[in-house]
């Protein structure tokens, strides 16, 4: 039987040597090695722990080793960010388990030759947990980069644009994983039944000003929620919903999302049109309209039908042919670094090119909306460029737009466009823009 331990190391190699997102191994590890709620809890919160705190670990690891992190061995790093994490992040755990258990690592990880070292390094972490070195250049950009592991050219550029207190606040925010936060399916359940239903499972719970029918989860995974199988919630984050709720959808409406997968921002939609209307919800990637059709079924949604295309490039048939577009478009994802900690890794010439590719995206669906509809645009990022940018671009290109104000809660929104931050709104970061076209 592997134990949680040796599970999240499994798991931080993986991610490691394939790139592969942190989510999907740790299911595929959780499933393998059948780990009990408890282990699977562990696992997980040992992985997004390290990975979202990887450079501040790898600072202290070089203060008490004789060996700077970035010289050692892969897998010997990983062991001893493993530990450092209980250490300092996990009070649950005794020090002396968290140091000896993870001695022990080296052992099932063939690495018996670092016990030594990492016995030494641990212990003195352990002792010195009051007294924890600081990392140096306290209030310029490189010690947030280091501090909270973020990377040092989004340091700079958030500094830049919004100052060094909102960054670290951001920073910050995206060092503590969510709560899970789900939308009640209101065609199946009240709201008030469903949460009797979590009362009567003991599961801690709250339920945010916004948007309407959402649930904030503590310490529950997914699958063992009540009527998960009976398709009465689905999975979306707070900004994601509201962003379709700020459109006002109407039953009957006949609305294409353009880039859907996995489906949420189509659930709700059908959800806020009481199932009644046609929605074609779309993805580039063929398999990917398999989430989409598996998730409404589980949902009991049947006003929805799928369609692989390439967002960039619109039919003439569907000229005028919509009451409202969603652009959901591929964008950096700086604003779910909280959830996939793995997106730091991203280098800031990776993303040059996206502004295009979503301005093209936005060119082509324009066509589709009908006079007098919606066009809404979103991202899960929070760079400038990709979105108030995008949308004045698109603006420049498209006089018969234009943006209409909306409301998030109690919070009136007249620009037409708004940024969700972590750390202000208690959501993903994100960004939506509601566009009207113009009737004449």
């Amino acid at each position: 039987m592997v134990n949680a331990r040796y599970a999240a190391l499994q798991v931080l190699e993986r991610c490691r040597k394939d790139g592969a997102w942190v989510s999907a191994v740790l299911d595929s590890v959780i499933r393998k090695n059948e780990l009990s709620h408890r282990d699977a809890a562990l696992v997980s919160a040992l992985c997004l722990g390290v990975l979202q705190n990887s450079s501040y670990f790898d600072f202290l690891i070089s203060a008490y080793s004789s060996t700077r992190a970035e010289k050692l061995e892969k897998i010997v790093l990983d062991i001893l960010r493993l530990g450092v994490c209980q250490l300092l992040l996990m009070d649950r755990i005794p020090q002396r388990a968290a140091v000896n258990e993870t001695v022990a690592l080296c052992d099932l990880a063939r690495m018996s030759r670092a016990k030594a070292l990492v016995n030494a390094v641990l212990r003195r972490v352990a002792e010195h947990l009051t007294d924890l070195p600081e990392v140096p250049e306290k209030g310029s950009t490189a010690y947030l980069a280091t501090r909270y592991s973020h990377p040092l050219w989004l340091s700079e550029r958030l500094c830049a644009e919004q100052g060094y207190e909102f960054t670290e606040a951001f920073f910050n925010a995206n060092n503590h994983t969510p709560p899970l936060t789900i939308q009640i399916n209101t065609q199946r359940v009240s709201e008030q039944e469903y949460l009797c239903a979590l009362d009567n499972k003991g599961i801690r719970y709250t339920c945010p000003p916004w948007p309407a029918h959402c649930v904030a989860i503590e310490g529950c995974p997914v699958t063992l929620l009540p009527g998960y199988d009976e398709g009465l919630f689905y999975v979306q984050d707070r900004a994601a919903r509201m962003a379709v709720d700020l459109m006002g959808l109407r039953e009957g409406m006949r609305v294409l999302d353009a880039c859907a997968s996995p489906g949420g921002k189509s659930f709700a939609a059908a959800l806020n049109m009481n199932g009644k209307g046609q929605i074609l919800s779309c993805d580039i990637h063929e398999k990917k309209l398999s989430l989409i059709q598996s998730g409404a079924r589980r949902l009991g949604i049947d006003c929805i039908q799928t369609r692989c295309r390439d967002a960039r490039h619109a039919d003439d048939s569907e000229k005028n042919a919509y009451d409202a577009v969603i652009a959901d478009v591929p964008c950096s994802g700086l604003g779910v670094m909280a959830k996939k900690p793995e997106i730091r890794g991203k280098k800031a010439e990776e993303l040059r090119s996206l502004p295009g590719i979503q301005l093209q995206i936005l060119d082509a669906l324009s066509s589709c909306v009908k006079p007098g509809g919606i066009l809404l645009y979103s991202t899960c990022t929070i760079l400038p460029d990709e979105n108030e940018g995008v949308v004045r671009s698109f603006l420049d290109n498209h006089p018969d737009f234009h943006l209409c104000a909306f409301s998030i809660g109690e919070k009136s929104v007249p620009a037409g466009y708004y940024t969700f931050y972590p750390h202000v709104d208690g959501t993903d970061g994100f960004f939506a823009a509601k566009l009207i076209k113009d009737i004449s």
